[in-house]
């Protein structure tokens, strides 16, 4: 495993489910005075003090979400953290608390729990969030993580997907495509270590898209700039199975066609070198590559002079009537009907 290479450990068995989590929880503090109870009892209890509650889960299995082959423990821990609150954030609302439940298979010992846990204690000081509940338990074969993240807004604050409306400007936080390319590079050079144990992988070529694999970050930022501008998003999502994919989720919803400008989708350098590299077009990974967490929204018109000064927003287009379609035009001008090729849940195994 890419984050423990120990072949000894202390057994889990030695805690017993109890004593584990008392472990693997004592080193996170509560943050926030609405955290009445957190770890400890038979439940958490929480108190919102006049705010909407906002609530998501996410499940990560081992072979299908991730591969310790190339995912450090630690890092794994603390993108399972980050891709909840990710979801928080996209409804415009402030995360504040998590739960934790893992399932292990007796191949892994403490010290593996350990790390994982250390990651997610990070991403807890990182986002100022309380971990105030969860279970451990065995799998019958690797691993299995479920994270609940919960957070509160007013509900005023809270921006769903079906707010659309035909000519409001379609706009993306930060670069697409970096992630799957980074997942690209990961995969190749385990493959060549697989066939060639003498083989020692260089991602120094890769730091940016890498990172943007392995540690990914929530988008906290654009939420707290677009709060200090006062503009509220008419529709919002977070792009995790890619442009295209989620962008028809907010056509959907909102009852909307779109148009997207090739030349407006913003690709980092290192993700379109790296992609030429492999012999991969960058804005096929930018379309559908996912995994980027940034924040895909749209706004009335009348609120893009307030962005002007936030160089990390980009308007890609804007939106249509449905019956005017969901078409991306290209740089030679001609349109292509969007459709979403994003990571499917129930199709190819996905492994990060």
């Amino acid at each position: 495993m890419a984050g423990n290479n120990k072949q000894k450990g202390t057994d889990i068995s030695k805690y017993g489910e109890f004593g584990l989590i008392d472990h693997l929880t004592k080193g996170f503090p509560l943050r926030h005075r609405e955290t009445k109870k957190g770890v400890g009892d038979d439940a958490a209890v929480i108190s919102p003090r006049n705010r909407q509650m906002v609530v998501t889960t996410d499940l990560l299995l081992e072979g299908i979400h991730f591969d310790l082959a190339y995912t450090p423990l630690k890092h794994l821990g603390y993108k399972a953290v980050v891709v909840n609150l990710s979801d928080i954030y996209a409804m415009n609302a402030e995360p504040r608390q998590i739960t934790v439940s893992v399932g292990v298979s007796s191949r892994f010992k403490v010290e593996h729990l350990e790390e994982l846990y250390e990651g997610i204690r990070i991403a807890c000081d990182h986002y100022a969030i309380d971990l105030v509940g969860g279970d451990t338990s065995a799998s019958a074969s690797g691993m299995i993580i479920s994270i609940t993240a919960l957070g509160r807004a007013t509900q005023q604050e809270l921006v769903y997907r079906d707010g659309a409306q035909p000519g409001d400007i379609i706009c993306v936080s930060g670069d697409l495509g970096a992630a799957y390319m980074g997942l690209q590079v990961l995969r190749r050079e385990n493959k060549i270590f697989q066939d060639d144990p003498s083989f020692q992988p260089d991602l120094s070529k890769y730091p940016y898209i890498v990172g943007r694999q392995l540690k990914p970050e929530a988008r906290r930022d654009i939420i707290q700039k677009l709060k200090e501008k006062g503009v509220r998003p008419s529709a919002m999502i977070d792009v995790s199975d890619g442009l295209s994919s989620d962008l028809l989720h907010l056509c959907y919803q909102s009852g909307t066609g779109c148009r997207i400008y090739q030349d407006k989708i913003p690709i980092d350098t290192e993700t379109a070198l790296t992609a030429e590299e492999m012999n991969l077009e960058p804005l096929i990974a930018a379309l559908n590559g996912g995994e980027d967490y940034e924040l895909l929204f749209t706004l009335p018109p009348r609120l893009m002079d307030k962005l002007t000064a936030l160089p990390e927003i980009r308007p890609l287009g804007f939106m249509t009537p449905p019956d005017e379609g969901r078409m991306l035009v290209t740089s030679a001008g001609s349109e292509i009907e969007l459709t979403a090729q994003g990571w499917n849940a129930f199709g190819t195994p996905k492994q990060e």
